[in-house]
C-alpha cells in the first residue's frame, strides 16, 4: 500500500495501574529518521522499540512521544544519588571558603535536578517492555492508517495527471511527422530561392542529402517510445505500492528528460506549450513524490 510520509497516530492504552500514551508525527525525510521522548525510566528500552517502528517504515522523520501515567500504588520507587548531590554540596561548600562567603545548603534544589534521581529499578522489566511495544504497536497502526489515507489520495492525483500526459504524448507524436514534413518543405524552398538568387539549378541529391539531415534531427521516435515506458512505469509503481518514493522520483526524472529532449527537438509553437505544461505536470508530479515513503 502505498503511504504518505507525513501521518499522526495516538495511542493510550490502559493496564495494570499503567496508563500510557503514545503520539507519533512524522514529515518527509530521505532516511528514517527516529526521535525519542521517553520517560527516564523506560530509555533504556529505546533500541528495543525502534525495531517496532523500523516494521511500519522505512523514510521519514518521525517523531515518537510517551506518557507514562502510575497509579498511586503501582507507582515505581524513587532512587536518590545522595554520594553525587554529597559532592556538589561539598564542592560549592569549598568554593565559598575560598571567596568568603557563608554557605547554607538549599536542599529542595535537588528535586529540580533529573540527573540525581531515577527509579529504584533502572532497567524496565520484561512485562512492562511488552505493554509497551503493544501500545506502540497500536500507535504505528493509527499513524499508517493515516499515511495510507494520504498515500491513496496523491496516488489518485498522481494517476490522473498520468493519463493527461499520456494523452500530451499522443499529440506530440501524431504532430511531429507532420512538423517534419513542414520543415522540408520550408528547407527545399529556402534552397530553391537561394541558389535561383545565384542562377543555378536545385540539386536533387544535393536536396535529399540535406532533407535526410533534417528528418535525423528532428526523428523524436525514440524518445517518444521511452517517454511511453516511462509512463507506464509510473502507474506500475503506484499501484505496487510501498517503499516506492525513490523509484518514482527516478523515473520522473527520465520523463522530464525525454519530454526535455522532444522539445528541443521539435521547434513548433503549437508543440512547445504543449512541452511545457508537460513539465509542469511532471514537477507537480515530482512535489507529490517527495511526501511518498
Amino acid at each position: 500500500m502505498l503511504r504518505s510520509m507525513t501521518g499522526f497516530g495516538r495511542c493510550v492504552a490502559e493496564s495494570g495501574g499503567l496508563t500510557q500514551l503514545w503520539e507519533i508525527k512524522s514529515v518527509n525525510g530521505r532516511h528514517l529518521d527516529i526521535k525519542w521522548r521517553l520517560p527516564a525510566a523506560v530509555r533504556s528500552l529505546e533500541t528495543r522499540l525502534e525495531k517496532v517502528v523500523r516494521g511500519f517504515a522505512s523514510r521519514g522523520r518521525v517523531d515518537i512521544s510517551l506518557t507514562l501515567h502510575y497509579a498511586e500504588t503501582a507507582a515505581p520507587g524513587q532512587y536518590f544519588d545522595a554520594a553525587q548531590a554529597g559532592a556538589m554540596l561539598d564542592a560549592l561548600r569549598a568554593l565559598a571558603e575560598r571567596r568568603g562567603d557563608s554557605f547554607t545548603p538549599d536542599y529542595n534544589v535537588f528535586l529540580q535536578l533529573p540527573a540525581l534521581w531515577s527509579d529504584a529499578d533502572n532497567d524496565a522489566d520484561e512485562d512492562l517492555a511488552l505493554r509497551l511495544e503493544e501500545g506502540l504497536t497500536i500507535a504505528l497502526e493509527d499513524w499508517n492508517d493515516a499515511r495510507a489515507r494520504e498515500g491513496k489520495a496523491l496516488a489518485t492525483d498522481m494517476h490522473s495527471r498520468i493519463l493527461r500526459m499520456q494523452e500530451w504524448r499522443e499529440v506530440i507524436a501524431e504532430r511531429a511527422p507532420e512538423i517534419k514534413e513542414e520543415r522540408a518543405q520550408a528547407l527545399r524552398e529556402r534552397l530553391a530561392e537561394a541558389l535561383a538568387a545565384v542562377g543555378q539549378e536545385p540539386e536533387e541529391g544535393r536536396f535529399l542529402q540535406e532533407i535526410t539531415l533534417l528528418a535525423d534531427r528532428l526523428d523524436v521516435s525514440e524518445e517518444l517510445t521511452r517517454l511511453d515506458t516511462h509512463l507506464e512505469r509510473l502507474r506500475e509503481l503506484l499501484e505496487a505500492g510501498r517503499d516506492a518514493g525513490r523509484r518514482l522520483d527516478f523515473t520522473l526524472q527520465e520523463c522530464f528528460r525525454e519530454i526535455n529532449t522532444c522539445g528541443n527537438k521539435l521547434p513548433d509553437v503549437q508543440l512547445s506549450r504543449l512541452v511545457v505544461d508537460f513539465k509542469n505536470e511532471l514537477e507537480k508530479c515530482r512535489e507529490q513524490v517527495q511526501n511518498l515513503e
